[in-house]
Order: C-alpha cells, then structure tokens, then sequence
C-alpha cells in the first residue's frame, strides 16, 4: 500500500515499503502547510526547481535528518555550495534507480531561478515507478505540454497536477492534461494557498470525472490518499 499525503500548496509526502519520500518541502512561510518542518522525517527528499515556495525547507530538513535530496544537476550543484553534499542530482529525460524505486525527472514548463539568483537549471516533474510496479507522475510546476501523452504511455495509476491558474496550469488546461495523461486517479494541487491560485476544487472534480475516466481525489491539506 501507497499512502500519498498533500501538505498544502504543492508540497507532498510519499510512504510506501518502509521509505518516506518528501517532494518540494514548502513549510515555513507556508499559509496552507499542515504541519511543520520540525515534523517530518524523510528519507529522501525531491525538489523540482529552485522557486523558494519549492527548494522551501529542504537544506534544514536534510540536515536534520540526513535525508538523500534528489534535484537537478543545478540545484545539486547549489546544495553543495550550502554545505549539503548528500544530494543526487540528475536531469531531464534521466532516471535512476534508488532504493524506493525508479525515478525519472520529466519535462515542466516553469522557471527555476532559485531564492539568491543562482541558475536553478530545468524545472521538473517526477515519474516514480515504485518496487510493486506502481506508477505515479507528480508534475509538480508545469503549464500544460504535449508530452504529457507519452507520459500517460507508462500507464499511470496516480498522477499529482497543478490546477491554480497563473503561474501553471489552470483548470482548463488541467482538464487537457488529464485527457492525456489517462490516470487511474489524479489529484489538483498548487492552488488555494493564496488568493491569486483560488479555485474550486469540486467544480474541477466534477468536469474531469464527466468527461473523462479518471477518478479526481481532492484533498484537503494534512489529507491522505492510499493506493
């Protein structure tokens, strides 16, 4: 079993065969967050671009708990110049096999400058193939893109989308997104932690499941979702 969590904004937990993943650890400064910093203990941490509501908490939390950070090459690079050296870095297109599973970092349609205007390289997204064969394709920041398709090939059973309009994927193109990706599941993040991203998460649910086959999960922050 699989339990996803949404800690609010589009900060995620994963806990799945004994390992906790924790992706973009977007805590303090967080108006939306569940809980704290101080409060989660990962073994592995994803961080999808260097935007400071993204890299967040990351540098405290591996500290404290010697957590492997997994980014890209840029973002790694950077780590290690704060005195972070256990991090992994990889690209776009690349994927690695880690002891939770297979990781590939995919295509994002975003910025990645990161908070002290260092180069932050290429956004991106995360498809996970876990141990039991499990996939899930968490696009963290991204506006809508073609290859979203040969994404949704891999046959997804969850996949994680943006729906806060402005700076991603707004409802309508979200809509798009999940005609293509053909998840099992999927569930909106990245909207309602300010009033800029305000929308209604309901009302999405009910256009996404009437005119596709997806089932819409939505969350509220703190909340879970077990596969």
């Amino acid at each position: 079993m699989t339990k996803l969590t949404w800690y609010g904004h589009a900060t995620l937990g994963l806990q799945f065969d004994g390992h906790q993943l924790l992706i973009d650890p977007f805590f303090t400064g967080n108006p939306a967050a569940s809980t704290t910093a101080e409060q989660v203990s990962p073994d592995f941490i994803l961080v999808s671009h260097g935007h400071g509501d993204h890299v967040g908490d990351a540098i405290a939390i591996a500290r404290r708990t010697g957590a492997l950070v997994i980014s890209n090459h840029e973002i790694v690079t950077w780590l290690g110049k704060q005195g972070l050296e256990n991090a992994h870095g990889q690209h776009l297109g690349g994927g690695h096999r880690h002891p939770f599973g297979y990781l590939k970092l995919t295509l994002a349609l975003h910025g990645s400058m990161l908070p002290d205007g260092s180069c932050g390289g290429n956004p991106c997204g995360f498809l996970l193939t876990t141990s039991d064969g499990k996939k899930i394709y968490m696009a963290q920041d991204t506006g809508l893109f073609g290859d979203m398709r040969l994404i949704g090939e891999e046959g997804l059973d969850v996949a994680v989308i943006p729906i806060g309009d402005n700076y991603t994927m707004g409802p309508d193109d979200a809509l798009r997104a999940v005609k293509m990706l053909q998840p099992k599941s999927v569930i909106p993040i990245h909207y309602n932690t300010f009033d800029l991203l305000n929308q209604d998460a309901q009302a999405w649910k009910q256009r996404v499941e009437a005119e596709t086959d997806t089932r819409v999960v939505v969350l509220k922050p703190g909340g879970n979702f077990e596969f």
